[in-house]
């Protein structure tokens, strides 16, 4: 957890409120050792599905963080080679399981570095919940409660939803973020990389940073909201009568989220704030001590880790990811086929294009059939234009726009681009190509275009050619499929 506090905004929270049946189970006064937590006796059908999170697999992660910080300068700060390998360790771990894995350069870090994003390929594209910690530690030590604990709840939960695969109402987004130790940077990057339609997908983010504290409390971010229900649910249901988690306010990852209007919550176990006799009445532990007595110094390594307070956090984590995201039916997706008379041998229509673009010219034959689209080809300075208005309809699980182009020119050069073909959805460009991409026959292009769920946009190709030497950008076989 970031040291310096930030002003915090207001979460606005869109779940529905939920009732969870729960039968709570009576609080303990023994300070936070290692034991099995009993998962609650009476549940809705949906909380009893969600999995036990093992946690001797958790500390298996937590292990392998402090073994890496061991190998590389005793830290894993971001920008690090400790850090690199953390990220490499998760990486592998979630492209075994199946999980679409991407990093995310943040250039603006003071530490340059990635983020790690991870998406489970199931649910509407267009209803993600979001669950996120930071990767990174402080260079005074291995960073182990703060903050492979959270890093590793995370990645054993998204080991464990591979596994089950079960049906998603829900997409869900695990992310593991980069120089948050620095000021928040990795998450701040991702947020602002967000366009206003993808930030209306996001549900919901939950962040969870030092969750094992030794001397650890139960603090749940913005615990009285809608978006926390599910997370305070499960830990009403142990008798452990969470708190608000003032300490941490705009100190995580979940602050620029929540200043972007999307809804935040999350768990956290207590930095360097000290445990009143009040929270040791409820939860035990040492009053006027510290949450973690090595936050930011060398000790916080596995030694420094409650397993108790852990396998709570590690479990609530299930728990609300089932309640928000898995059910029993398959999501409502009316898909198909969007483009329409994408192989041009209807006509022109649905498409509006430039005087003469569609065209069964035998100079350049179509991929298949007699007619093709053809931009440009005339050596002269000129744009011209294709475009069709399409709706792409919510709640799929993918998106995906393709089609055939062959790129043919006179162009001599091996480093200018001269003329230019640009491809665009709604007002964002998917891809530019030039005379430098030439080929001698059709090559398929294929894009991911989730982040259009539920939009009726334009599909547009723009051609501009210089005064000499023509560039012909021929397209064939356009196909926009939802599924």
């Amino acid at each position: 957890m970031r040291g310096r506090t930030l002003s915090a905004g207001i979460a606005l929270a869109v779940f529905a409120g939920m009732t969870v049946p729960l039968v709570a189970q009576p609080a303990t006064a023994s300070p936070p050792t290692a034991t099995t937590v009993t998962r609650p006796i009476a549940a809705s059908a949906a909380a009893l599905a969600a999995p036990d999170i093992s946690i001797t697999n958790v500390q298996a992660h937590l292990t392998q963080f402090n073994a890496i910080a061991t190998s590389n300068g005793g830290n894993r700060r971001a920008g690090s080679a400790g850090y690199t390998a953390s990220l490499n360790y998760v990486k592998t771990r979630l492209q075994s399981a199946g999980y679409t894995v991407s990093e995310q350069y943040c250039s603006s870090c003071r530490y340059p570095s990635n983020n790690l994003i991870a998406e489970w390929p199931g649910g509407p594209a267009d209803q993600v919940v979001m669950f996120g910690a930071h990767l990174d530690g402080v260079a005074a030590g291995p960073g182990i409660n703060d903050n492979a604990t959270g890093s590793s709840t995370l990645l054993e939960n998204a080991l464990v939803l591979a596994a089950q695969n079960p049906t998603m109402t829900k997409r869900v987004r695990f992310a593991w973020w980069t120089d948050e130790e620095q000021g928040l940077n990795g998450s701040r990057f991702y947020v602002n990389s967000l366009s206003a339609t993808q930030r209306g997908y996001l549900k919901g983010y939950y962040n969870f940073d030092m969750v094992g504290s030794t001397n650890g409390g139960y603090f749940i971010n913005r615990v009285t909201s809608t978006t926390a229900a599910p997370l305070k649910a499960y830990w009403d249901s142990l008798g452990l009568q969470p708190e608000e988690n003032v300490e941490g306010q705009g100190r995580s990852d979940d602050y620029y989220f929540q200043q972007a209007g999307i809804p935040t919550s999350g768990y956290a176990a207590g930095a360097s704030a000290r445990k009143t006799s009040a929270q040791v009445a409820k939860w035990g532990g040492t009053a006027n001590s510290a949450y973690d007595p090595c936050y930011h110094r060398s000790c916080d390594t596995t030694a420094n880790v409650s397993a108790t307070v852990l396998n709570r956090a590690a479990d609530g984590v299930a728990y609300a990811l089932w309640q928000l995201a898995v059910g029993g039916g398959t999501p409502t997706c009316t898909g198909g086929q969007v483009v329409a008379n994408g192989g041009f041998e209807s006509g022109s229509t649905p498409w509006t294009s430039s005087s003469g673009v569609i065209t069964n010219a035998s100079a350049q034959p179509a991929r298949t059939g007699s007619y093709k689209a053809w931009l440009n080809g005339n050596g002269s300075s000129g744009t011209e234009s294709l475009t069709q208005s399409v709706t792409l309809p919510a709640g799929c699980a993918s998106y995906t726009l393709s089609f055939w182009l062959h790129i043919d020119t006179a162009e001599t050069t091996g480093s200018t681009a001269y003329d230019r073909l640009t491809v665009q959805l709604g007002s964002t460009t998917l891809a530019t190509y030039s005379n430098l991409n030439r080929a001698s026959g059709y090559v398929q292009r294929s894009f991911s275009v989730a982040g259009f769920a539920g939009q009726t946009v334009t599909l547009r190709f723009t051609g501009t050619e210089d005064s000499s030497l023509q560039t012909s950008f021929v397209i064939d076989d356009v196909t926009l499929v939802a599924s």
